[in-house]
């Protein structure tokens, strides 16, 4: 068959198809009716295009920008060293995985990295995962179910939310941070496995989980502490060493993951605790075990990331430097900054609208500060995420501070 049949087959396949077009179909109707709700509210995203590096002055939709955007705090995301780590990972490794972990796609720099984290965050077992939304989803459906209880922050990251639906446990919300109401829930639990789920450093307002009031709370109620420490590992606690050396906790009970493409400045996340919780999830969690193994080379560039977490203290210095540069520059703005100590700055402005025309005309500044609205937080709360890292200077915050006041 030559070429022109073949095309003239293919026409023939699609013309005689009589199904109605996408515009005259109810089905498809409906969803430009829902996209166009979505404009309308001012809810709608949009994917920007990032033609540089991860840094803070990048090339973004073919404009130079500042950006306060990104979840790499320590700024290692485009380090040389890092870069240097994968081609000798490749090298060593190729570049995929080829297949599972229970297959043979667990290398040796996934098994050297596994035990690199658990000693890191003082834990006795770790076990990695394609991402921390897969971790989150692998721990909670794979150590309850049905006539077990989860109780979790309001404000938890919709992972652990997902995973509480997914895994048809009893679902559990407390007020954000009350400890006292978390306590009365858990007193009033009926029999079953309990679980504590929360984020240590919340994703949108950059606080800390009260993890030592909660720790507590599930020695005494026999529950275990699932504990979502993306935004604190590398950040917080002594070497970077994350939420769990920031509180001074440790307990059998603590089931503990991290990412490590925010700080770390890689890809991927693990989850580290009791040796019997790791191998229970190595066993049972379906998003560990039907999935392909991140590529090895990646393995091998966090061994190189650990280093420069713990080494490099003076890049948590600059951002605690940063932080209190910028709580000053938007001291007396008409938007209510949240208290937050970490690289996490959340500006409250209210409307949807409104957070969407502040960050538009701070992108015609070539500041490039997200606004963050419902649902990832709640209504009424629309806000901007301003996102620190070690890699900006003072004269950028400052150059933010100077523009926001000007809009104020």
């Amino acid at each position: 068959m030559n070429r022109d049949s073949v095309e003239r087959g293919h026409e023939s396949r699609v013309t005689s198809h009589e199904s109605p077009l996408p515009d005259e179909s109810p089905a498809f109707a409906a969803l430009a009716a829902e996209l166009a709700r979505l404009d309308e509210q001012g809810l709608r995203r949009r994917r920007r295009v990032l033609a540089s590096p991860q840094a803070p002055r990048a090339v973004i939709d073919g404009r130079e920008v500042v950006a306060f955007c990104s979840n790499d705090y320590l700024g290692l995301a485009a380090h040389p060293r890092l870069a240097a780590a994968v081609q000798e990972g490749a090298q060593r490794y190729g570049v995929g995985s080829g297949a599972s972990h229970l297959i043979t796609g667990h290398t040796l720099a996934h098994e050297t990295l596994e035990g690199a984290l658990a000693d890191f965050v003082g834990l006795p077992a770790a076990l990695l995962f394609s991402t921390g939304y897969m971790a989150n989803l692998g721990i909670v459906t794979a150590l309850v179910g049905r006539g077990d209880t989860v109780f979790a922050d309001r404000l938890n990251h919709a992972s652990l939310n997902d995973a509480v639906l997914l895994s048809r446990a009893t679902f559990k919300r407390y007020p954000h941070n009350d400890v006292a109401a978390l306590g009365r829930q858990l007193a009033a639990a009926p029999t079953g496995r309990r679980l504590v789920v929360t984020d240590a450093v919340f994703s949108m307002d950059g606080d800390v989980a009260p993890l030592s009031a909660l720790l507590a709370l599930c020695e005494r109620h026999d529950a275990w502490l699932v504990i979502d420490d993306a935004h604190g590992f590398g950040v917080l606690g002594r070497e970077g060493r994350g939420a769990l050396d920031h509180a001074a906790i440790a307990s059998p009970r603590i089931i503990y993951m991290a990412t490590l493409g925010k700080a770390a400045g890689v890809y991927g996340a693990f989850v580290a605790g009791h040796p019997l919780v790791v191998e229970t999830l190595l066993q049972r969690a379906r998003t560990y075990i039907y999935t392909t193994a991140t590529p090895p080379l990646l393995a091998h560039a966090l061994m190189t990331a650990l280093d420069l977490i713990r080494g490099e203290s003076w890049r948590r210095d600059r951002l605690r430097v940063l932080i209190d540069v910028l709580r000053r520059e938007l001291a007396g703005t008409p938007w209510r900054l949240l208290d937050s100590d970490t690289a996490i700055q959340p500006l409250i402005v209210g409307d949807n609208v409104a957070a969407v025309e502040l960050a538009t005309a701070l992108a015609a500044q070539g500041l490039l500060v997200p606004a963050i609205r419902p649902p990832t937080v709640p209504q009424g709360t629309a806000r901007l995420r301003i996102s620190l890292s070690a890699a900006h200077e003072v004269d950028d915050v400052r150059r933010l501070g100077a523009a926001l006041r000007a809009l104020a």
